[in-house]
């Protein structure tokens, strides 16, 4: 198990970037760690790593503490891999003897097989042979992903992991990837900006804010039982309505948050907007409207005439 205690940290003296910071994660498991930029979440994989001197706080892996460059001659725990964002390729060798590089020689004919298997879960047998600085950053990134799965380790950390891939790679990259990382019961932590590494393929998703763990569950109960509106807008246009909107209540003052899909034209909702524009989603559009002064985002199957009044009810269907 990997565990991280009261963990705080700062690169300038009494700035700190990461405040107490606590969380474990079981053997195995793939954890989203989510949060706007700046928030921290790059830092905790380096410090999860052992690339900084902890300045409070302790991590350990399976009991045995990861230690930073004060105890180590080169940072860095043997156990894990870490996938920066810059790749840390050799640009004159090709892709497979990037892939390769830490792989023993002394079985020629098993290290071969070995890197055509990683090249086959990040797509790139076709490049084998073309030298790292002949390829798009894309396929860099993918090199540089099977790079770090070659000695099978024990930890994965991800930084971004699918940020120059296109979209129409990406989605088969991820499968292939997770699916990956189960059979082989690697631990693997990713740090992303994109809602679909959470609540696809990661067991439980971290919430960061200001350096602070927010709230650390399944990626659905975040998703779905968010702690407050910033958490809720890491995956996308959120609402925050007054609950007498939607309901008779007494409750004046309390909100709720609701996603575009959870809300739904009725005739006999209570909640009346205008609508001010629509965005065509594929297979839904998205619906900006008005309510006075506050922005309501709802889903609907076609497009919605400008400044016509709509109402508005909670889609029940719409949580699960």
């Amino acid at each position: 198990m990997l565990a991280v205690k009261n963990l705080s940290f700062g690169y300038i003296p009494n700035t700190p970037i990461l405040n107490n910071i606590t969380f474990s994660v079981i053997k195995g498991q793939n954890i989203a760690v989510i949060g706007e930029s700046g928030c921290g979440k790059s830092t905790l994989l380096k410090l999860i790593y052992g690339l900084y001197d902890l300045e409070e706080g302790e991590i350990s892996y399976n009991n045995e503490r990861v230690l930073g460059p004060k105890f180590n001659l080169v940072p860095g725990m043997p156990y894990m891999k870490f996938l920066t964002q810059d790749f840390d390729l050799m640009p004159y060798t090709t892709a497979a003897e990037n892939v390769g590089k830490h792989l023993s020689n002394f079985y020629p004919e098993k290290k071969k097989q070995r890197i055509h298997e990683l090249l086959e879960i990040v797509e790139m047998t076709n490049f084998a042979n073309v030298k790292a600085q002949y390829l798009s950053g894309g396929q860099q990134q993918r090199i540089a992903l099977a790079k770090v799965l070659a000695l099978e380790p024990e930890v994965l950390l991800l930084d971004e992991p699918f940020s120059h891939i296109d979209n129409f790679r990406k989605n088969a990259l991820r499968r292939n990837l997770f699916s990956y990382l189960k059979q082989k019961g690697v631990t693997c932590i990713v740090a992303t900006h994109d809602s679909t590494d959470a609540l696809s393929f990661a067991d439980e998703t971290i919430v960061i804010k200001q350096g602070r763990v927010l709230q650390k569950a399944p990626s659905k109960e975040v998703y779905y039982a968010p702690t407050d509106k910033y958490t809720a807008s890491l995956f996308g246009e959120v609402n925050e309505i007054k609950l007498e909107h939607l309901i008779l209540t007494d409750k004046v003052d309390e909100t709720i948050l609701l996603y575009p899909h959870q809300l739904k034209i009725h005739e006999e909702g209570m909640l009346k907007v205008v609508v001010k524009q629509s965005y065509f989603k594929g297979n839904h559009y998205l619906i900006k409207s008005a309510l006075g002064r506050q922005v309501v985002f709802f889903e609907h199957h076609i497009a919605l005439p400008s400044n016509k009044e709509v109402s508005l009810t909670v889609n029940r269907n719409a949580f699960e």
